[in-house]
């Protein structure tokens, strides 16, 4: 059974992989978290302020901190800590803002012709890349690993070139030619060592490897018809790939390793089946390329028949705690901007038709947060900053004050003015990795008394 949505979805973040999921709409955002299949936990309403028409939203990982753009002010970004209600800073661009990716190394900010590479420890800028081929849908892809720290971005408008970039040591890597038309998708795997590609015709998906630009896969999507790619997301240990589009299915394809095999000696046949079998054998060699290629080409392990079409969604293959029992079971996510959560079964083994098992509403209505609600952004005073923007100090925000009752202390602290150290505290801290535990089992705040 479907619900009305009330909010109108207006962005996703495409970080189901970490079972975290982030929501814009046209008067806030959410933030999820999806740690078993029966519970899609919201851990962060900024909904109820109602003043914050968002269009892009990013959480770094499992952390307090989180980036925002809204629709009011494209050429602005936020980075708050939502559990202290707080805004650390914000910077503004020359342009409209057009994506923002985050690891626990930089975040890098994506407008039509160049690159912001940010610190994210201290959010300084450490280098601008300019004159980027025009990308007018912000197109890019920030690997979440420590090791290898890459960037990917198109290379090209008119053919689909992949520019990879060191975005630790601030050094182009590698040029690899992925397509004859234009990128839709790109998504790094998450050791950082595999990228998959796929352009706007959206009928072969291809993965390569990045240090060397070797192709590795080459998969087939469909050969009906071509297709929107919305998003491409490997498996946490990359032995899968999903891809999402404009149409009704969902592919999950298995990236099995080649391995050369010599063919079994059969005992040939006799007869009229045995002289067409040699033709039919012979025949292969003199195909046209395409068609050679096209017959390589990996077909979908697993699909999803989504309840519609054309409606813009991301998607993930994640492993979910099963109610009440200890085993995962790997799933596959889809988020889509029709204000829905659905998780659909994977058989790892067999592959085949995806059953819908799960459904869950994005609109706040399954529970309401469990880690306190996020205010508002406050108003705040320009000044100046380094780099190429301006940093703001938050003003203060009373929250209804009850620090001092048994309540208050369940609820948390309201939004304060953070401290230049403690902005940066608290950026260090999310920035670990692992993370720093924030649950101090001394601390009256984390475990008042019952």
């Amino acid at each position: 059974m479907f619900y009305e949505v009330a909010n109108d979805v207006t962005a996703l973040t495409n970080s189901l992989y970490t079972r975290s999921l982030g929501v814009g709409t046209r008067i806030g955002y959410r933030l999820y978290s999806l740690s078993t299949l029966d519970k899609l936990e919201l851990i962060c309403d900024n909904v109820p302020a109602g003043n914050e028409d968002t269009c892009i939203v990013e959480r770094l990982f499992s952390s307090s901190l989180v980036a925002v753009v809204s629709l009011s002010s494209p050429r602005k970004l936020k980075v708050c800590h939502f559990k202290k209600n707080s805004e650390i800073c914000n910077y503004s661009y020359p342009n409209t803002i057009l994506g923002v990716k985050l690891n626990r190394a930089r975040l890098v900010v994506c407008l039509e012709e160049s690159l912001y590479i940010h610190n994210i420890r201290d959010m300084k800028v450490l280098h601008t890349i300019r004159d980027t081929p025009p990308n007018p849908t912000g197109l890019c892809a920030l690997s979440i690993s420590n090791e290898n720290c890459f960037l990917a971005y198109p290379g090209s408008n008119s053919i689909g070139q992949v520019q990879i970039f060191d975005a630790q040591n601030l050094q182009a890597k590698i040029m690899i030619p992925a397509h004859d038309s234009p990128l839709a998708a790109i998504s790094f795997n998450a050791s950082g060592t595999k990228i998959a590609t796929a352009s706007e015709r959206g009928t072969v998906i291809r993965v390569f490897s990045v240090g060397e630009g070797a192709r590795l896969h080459e998969l087939r999507r469909g050969m009906k018809r071509c297709a929107t790619i919305f998003s491409l997301a490997f498996s946490p240990d990359s032995l899968f790939l999903c891809a999402s589009s404009n149409t009704e299915t969902v592919h999950v394809f298995r990236l099995e390793e080649i391995k050369e095999t010599r063919p079994p000696v059969v005992e040939e046949q006799q007869g009229l089946m045995g002289w067409m079998t040699k033709a039919v054998s012979a025949s292969a060699s003199y195909l046209p390329t395409p068609v050679a290629d096209m017959m390589s080409q990996g077909r979908a392990f697993a699909t999803v028949t989504l309840p519609f079409q054309g409606v813009r969604n991301v998607c993930a293959i994640a492993t979910l705690a099963l109610p009440h029992r200890i085993q995962k079971q790997t799933r596959v996510l889809v988020a889509s901007m029709d204000g829905y959560l659905y998780v659909y079964s994977l058989n790892t083994s067999e592959g085949g038709d995806c059953t819908l098992i799960k459904q869950h509403r994005l609109d706040g209505h399954e529970g309401g947060p469990t880690t306190g609600e996020c205010a508002g952004a406050s108003t705040a005073t320009s000044g100046p900053y380094p780099g190429a923007a301006k940093k703001t100090e938050p003003v203060h925000t009373d929250g209804g004050g009850g620090e001092g009752t048994y309540a208050g202390v369940l609820r948390g602290p309201a939004g304060t003015v953070m401290t230049e150290a403690d902005k940066m505290s608290e950026m260090a801290a999310a920035c670990e990795s692992p993370p720093k535990s924030v649950l101090k089992f001394d601390d009256v705040s984390e475990f008042p008394p019952v």
